[in-house]
């Protein structure tokens, strides 16, 4: 699943491209890729809609339009593309909006998990999000406080959406990594320094990651080379960069979690 930085590098690419574009007409090619409203409605009302920018928070694409909102998130599979009219559409394309420069943008899903919302009060979805980590009023007092909040492990904490936003399994890993901490310590165990170690490491792979343009590692996502640099990520069994013992992989919260046993001891 793309993650913060892989959003932010779509986002960016996206933005000169797509802001003070109309929407003359959109094609609905699977109805479940919408979340809301009603297929009939959107496809109305999105018409003559301009798109004002692109951003990004969390893991959603945010497209400001002139009256309305739509949101996008990648999810699994995911993938946003701008071709121009004529090209033919993909067998996996399930949204197309066309626009009044004989281009068009076409959502790519192709396992559907994907999904786009067209409404007026985006921060009904949007809202439920944690802090952007990246943002400077998240600041490592705020994320030592919400760590002695939870009695859970870090490494699910870190996952979940309302707790922090934007981070995955991958930039998760690196930042424990990077912080010396084992992906099953409790986060209200969590000492002071610890946490303002772990909020300059959160910051420093997501904004690397950003720098190398996310990481490519299947054929979902495309054009990062972050996956050269990871320390733990998808490195099972291979040594640790930093003190040579082989790198361990578990599950943890259901997710495959990497990381080196003597430097992130329990």
């Amino acid at each position: 699943m793309p993650e913060l930085p892989e959003v932010e590098t779509i986002v960016n690419r996206l933005r000169a491209d797509l802001t003070g574009r109309e929407i003359l007409r959109a094609d609905l090619l699977w109805d479940r890729t919408l979340a809301t409203p009603k297929p009939a409605f959107f496809k109305k009302n999105i018409v003559g809609q301009s798109i004002s920018t692109v951003k990004r928070r969390g893991k959603y694409i945010v497209l400001p339009l002139s009256m309305d909102t739509l949101l996008i998130h990648l999810r699994m599979s995911g993938d946003i593309l701008l071709r121009e009219e004529g090209i033919p559409i993909h067998k996996h394309d399930r949204l197309i909006l066309h626009f009044d420069n004989e281009h068009y943008l076409a959502f790519s899903n192709m396992r559907k998990f994907g999904r786009v919302w067209f409404t007026p009060t985006p921060e009904d979805i949007l809202g439920k999000l944690g802090p952007e980590p990246l943002d400077d009023a998240f600041t490592a007092q705020i994320l030592y406080e919400k760590l002695q909040r939870h009695k859970g492990h870090i490494k699910p904490l870190l996952l979940n959406q309302k707790f922090i936003a934007g981070m995955g399994n991958i930039y998760t890993d690196e930042a424990l990594h990077l912080a010396d901490l084992h992906p099953l310590t409790k986060s209200d165990l969590i000492k002071r320094t610890q946490a303002q170690i772990l909020w300059r490491s959160i910051r420093k792979v997501l904004m690397e990651g950003i720098k190398r343009n996310g990481t490519s590692i299947d054929w979902i996502y495309r054009g990062g080379d972050f996956q050269n640099y990871l320390q733990v990520y998808g490195r099972q069994d291979a040594p640790c960069f930093k003190c040579g013992t082989p790198i361990r992989k578990i599950i943890v919260g259901q997710r495959g979690t990497h990381f080196c046993p003597r430097c992130q001891k329990k």
